[in-house]
């Protein structure tokens, strides 16, 4: 896909495959185009070029994802934004029950399986104890676990995510990373997920794309895109690689100028 603001174009020709059962994570620097490619996908924005396309073992053949209608496109992908607002006066049941709206029927009352779906979807995320809470009295990491909570209820078999685990101390994002391991693996859930966090992309990804001034520069398993020269250059900062003794993962550092002082990083590229 290439995709454009005011006729100029921030994301250049990215191709992204994201399968049955795996995580692939984006990452990259802030202003490389990881949230605008997630973004597109989820069709909040349109591609100036490029196609999306939709595939299922039920189906004939593949579907456009941009010819879809809006609630059929809803009822296949489902997306996590960044900076959701904080709702008034609806309890916490009420918020996740809008994941049903493209299930609904004529005048969104007919859903058989919605109280269902809503009831799995508030355990699955740890907040079914918060059901009758209003959500404007929650934290914004209990919040964040709340509109996760709503994707889930849409059950798609795309979920993407867009920085999820902003606003979670250490507990729940560790908490929510084993969630979207657990959605890939255990309900064969395709998630895309942009994340900041190198550690966090390995440990949780089956695949990374890593994004540089809007363009993919490597994609494929940690080990092949985690690599200290391809990182360096892309981030501007020497980052090294090893491997943390007690999980065996990839674990990143990188090395500011208190760690670098004679030395001379290479120029990004």
């Amino acid at each position: 896909m290439t995709v454009a603001y005011d006729g100029v174009d921030v994301v250049h020709a990215a191709g992204l495959t994201l399968r049955p059962g795996e995580v692939t994570a984006l990452v990259g620097p802030n202003g490389s185009g990881k949230s605008t490619l997630l973004r597109t996908l989820a069709r909040l924005q349109r591609p100036r070029g490029g196609t999306l396309t939709l595939e299922a073992p039920e189906e004939d053949g593949p579907a456009d994802g941009l010819a879809l209608s809006g609630r059929e496109f809803a009822r296949r992908v489902a997306l996590l934004t960044q900076g959701r607002p904080t709702p008034s006066g609806l309890t916490v049941r009420d918020l996740v029950a809008f994941g049903r709206y493209p299930h609904r029927g004529r005048w969104g009352r007919h859903d058989p399986g919605g109280a269902a779906a809503v009831d799995r979807a508030l355990a699955l995320t740890g907040v079914t104890a918060l059901a009758d809470r209003g959500a404007d009295h929650l934290s914004g990491g209990q919040l964040q676990r709340v509109w996760l909570a709503s994707c889930l209820a849409q059950e798609t078999g795309v979920l993407l995510l867009d920085e999820p685990t902003t606003y979670l101390d250490l507990r729940y994002q560790v908490e929510l990373l084993d969630l979207i391991r657990d959605l890939a693996d255990d309900h064969g859930i395709a998630v895309g997920v942009v994340l900041h966090d190198l550690d966090q992309a390995a440990a949780v990804a089956d695949r990374i794309t890593l994004l540089g001034a809007g363009r993919v520069l490597a994609e494929g398993p940690p080990e092949d895109v985690l690599v200290p020269d391809l990182l360096t250059r892309t981030y501007g900062i020497r980052i090294e690689v090893g491997t943390d003794p007690l999980t065996g993962r990839l674990r990143t550092r990188a090395l500011g100028r208190h760690h670098t002082r004679d030395e001379r990083l290479p120029s990004p590229s």
